[in-house]
C-alpha cells in the first residue's frame, strides 16, 4: 500500500499527480482503526475490504459555501469539506477500510502509533502502483516504483528506505509507456 496523512490538504493532489500519475480529482480511501471508525464516519458495520462508501460524520465536516451544491466538480474538489480532506469526496463520503487488531495487527499498530502522534487513527490507503501498471508484487517492483515516483519513504519488511539517501535512479526506460492506458 501507499499510505498518506488524510489531514493534509495537498495529499490527494500530490498522490494523484506525483505518485499515481492520474487525474488530480480521483478520491482515496481511508484505513481506520475499526474501534474508532464511528468517530469519523456514519458506519453501521465494519468494512475490512474497502467495500462500503459512507458519509463523513457531521462533526468532521467543514462549513462549505451556501452555493456548494451548485459548484462545478473541480470547484467542489478545491473546497475544504472536512478535517480529512484527502479522503472526503465531494459528496462528503469515503470508501472505508476498517482495520482490526485481530486480523491485521501490524497495520492496526501503525494506525495506533499515528494516533499517538496526531490524535487521528486513520491514514490514506491506496494500492501500491502507478497508473497503467499492476500492483507491485516483489521488493524489486516496490523499489522501482518508489524510485520512479515522488514517494518519500519505502518500507519493505523491517527496512526503511529514505528517498534522499538512495543512489540516483539510472533506469532510462520510458516506464510510463510500458503499459497501454485505456
Amino acid at each position: 500500500s501507499i499510505l498518506g496523512d488524510a489531514r493534509n490538504e495537498e495529499m490527494q493532489k500530490t498522490l494523484n499527480l506525483k505518485i499515481k500519475y492520474r487525474e488530480s480529482f480521483r478520491p482515496f480511501a481511508p484505513a481506520v482503526m475499526a474501534e474508532e471508525a464511528n468517530d469519523y464516519f456514519d458506519l453501521e458495520s465494519t468494512s475490512p475490504y474497502m467495500l462500503l462508501v459512507k458519509p463523513v460524520t457531521q462533526a468532521r465536516r467543514a462549513n462549505v459555501p451556501d452555493n456548494y451544491d451548485g459548484l462545478e466538480v473541480r470547484e467542489k474538489l478545491y473546497t475544504k469539506r472536512s478535517d480529512l480532506p484527502a479522503i472526503t469526496h465531494v459528496d462528503f463520503s469515503a470508501r472505508i477500510q476498517t482495520v482490526h487488531q485481530d486480523t491485521n495487527p501490524k497495520f492496526h499498530q501503525l494506525l495506533g502509533a499515528f494516533k499517538d502522534k496526531t490524535g487521528y487513527s486513520l491514514l490514506v490507503n491506496t494500492s501500491f502502483n502507478v497508473r497503467g501498471e499492476p500492483i507491485v508484487c516483489t521488493p524489486e517492483d516496490g523499489y522501482r516504483c518508489f524510485m520512479r515516483t515522488e514517494m518519500d519513504y519505502l518500507v519493505v519488511g523491517n527496512y526503511l528506505f529514505k528517498k534522499t539517501e538512495q543512489p540516483e535512479w539510472q533506469n532510462t526506460d520510458n516506464w510510463q509507456e510500458e503499459f497501454v492506458l485505456d
